[in-house]
């Protein structure tokens, strides 16, 4: 079959075109800018950009041969998944390929005994629960875009959620990962026994945002759905300055005892109303309050940067005291939305996209918090991931030492620098520079 090209094109797309054409078919293949536009951000709107091509593969085999072709002509990947990130960690590089997951989205297998979904990764959280729920089973990590948020992409981000407290974040709920080197080579990582040999590159992996390898299939560990759960809601008067959700679930006996100790541990403390659900109706209404906090606020401004601290629970009290005083220092007013059981804070910065003054109040405000956040003894971020939007704060968590050891892994497994460039890790020196250097200015 002969291929033409627009001769009008540059050289490398019209080559990348080419090859591309060969192994997709046209319906995989997004070339129009105008029809680009829904991939050219993730859920941070603030930060947008167009990539040279949008891919939307239909199958393994196709992710791997887009992979072998953008390294062979030393083309940028991103991968992306369903779009719901919020750290820009899957905004596309304006000289590469952008490549979408979500055709990816076939169960490919439940074992009730062992408790374990085998997935691919553009399949969502919740549709792993849904499947699982026949078998009395479900995934545990819940992230408030559960209904739509990829497994792959929480495997990226190393997702939680609110339950994240009792039930761990994602690394403590997946068993294995299949995925695809820079190079297109398929990886297994992990197994489906308590532990595996060698070094333990499931927890690498996992949080790794798209810099390390591409994520095709992933097994998940199902847990047993519990017998009953109740929510203790302190708060939704409209006069509360705050509303404290706390979930207990397990058998009867134990629900039942946990939920009046909580009770009453929330009145002692001078919660203003208590309201304790009774069936499970009323349990997915509370939680319906929470889990559309960020559409909410999003009719109070035109637009709101999500921040994504984590500080140790002690100095919570501490911290939202500190966000009021630079809330009026800013005059941009902040809503607070978070999972206090683990101290993963959620501040939405209210602000007006269209006013390049707010941006910037916005962007040194939210750079503040992270900062504060390290400064109590958190980190910069929780499970949004680092993307683009916390490259400058890095600096402020890891030392000069540690982010070039960052560094050196992701040119292990990513030597030419173009699986999703210019996020996560603040690349210091190109790797040649760097090894240029003398041994006792490697390690200053």
């Amino acid at each position: 079959m002969t291929i033409t090209a627009d001769s009008s094109l540059p050289i490398p797309r019209v080559e990348l075109l080419r090859r591309l054409r060969q192994v997709l078919p046209s319906d995989s293949i997004v070339e129009e800018p105008e029809s680009q536009r829904p991939f050219e951000c993730d859920a941070l709107m603030i930060y947008r950009e167009l990539p040279l091509l949008v891919i939307l593969p239909a199958t393994v085999a196709q992710v791997q041969d887009v992979l072998r072709i953008c390294h062979q002509l030393n083309v940028p990947v991103v991968a992306r998944g369903s779009g719901t990130g919020l750290c820009a960690g899957a905004m596309p590089h304006p000289e590469g390929v952008l490549l979408g997951l979500s055709k990816l989205d076939r169960i490919m297998d439940i074992d009730p005994l062992a408790r374990t979904a085998r997935v691919q990764s553009g399949v969502s959280n919740l549709s792993i629960s849904d499947a699982a729920a026949r078998y009395g089973l479900y995934y545990a990590p819940d992230p408030s875009s559960q209904i739509a948020c990829s497994i792959g992409g929480n495997v990226a981000e190393n997702a939680g959620g609110v339950h994240c407290l009792k039930y761990g974040l994602t690394v403590h709920n997946i068993l294995s990962l299949e995925l695809l080197t820079v190079e297109g080579e398929r990886l297994t990582v992990g197994s489906m026994g308590l532990d595996s040999p060698g070094y333990d590159l499931m927890a690498l992996l996992t949080g790794a945002e798209g810099l390390l390898g591409v994520v095709t299939e992933v097994t998940v560990r199902l847990l047993p759905s519990p017998e009953l759960a109740h929510v203790v809601m302190a708060g939704y008067p409209r006069d509360a300055e705050a509303v404290l959700l706390c979930e207990v679930d397990g058998t009867r006996e134990e629900v039942t005892g946990h939920t009046a100790k909580v009770a009453t541990l929330f009145k002692e403390l001078g919660a203003s109303s208590l309201k304790i659900s009774q069936n499970e109706a009323e349990r997915a209404l509370l939680w319906k309050g929470r889990k559309s906090a960020f559409p909410a606020v999003g009719r109070l401004a035109p637009d709101y940067l999500c921040m994504d601290g984590t500080i140790p629970r002690s100095q919570v009290s501490v911290v939202l005291n500190e966000i009021s005083r630079l809330s009026r220092e800013y005059n941009l007013r902040v809503a607070n939305v978070f999972h206090a059981g683990d101290g993963n804070l959620h501040p939405l910065i209210l602000y007006d996209a269209s006013d390049p003054r707010e941006v910037r109040k916005a962007e040194e405000f939210g750079g503040k918090i992270l900062e504060l956040s390290v400064r109590v003894g958190g980190c910069i971020t929780g499970e949004h991931g680092v993307g683009l939007e916390k490259l400058r704060q890095m600096p402020s968590q890891f030392s000069a030492a540690e982010l070039l050891q960052f560094e050196e892994i992701k040119h292990a497994f990513d030597p030419a620098l173009t699986l999703n460039p210019g996020k996560g890790v603040p690349i210091l020196k190109r790797c040649q520079e760097y090894r240029a250097l003398p041994a006792r200015h490697q390690h200053d």
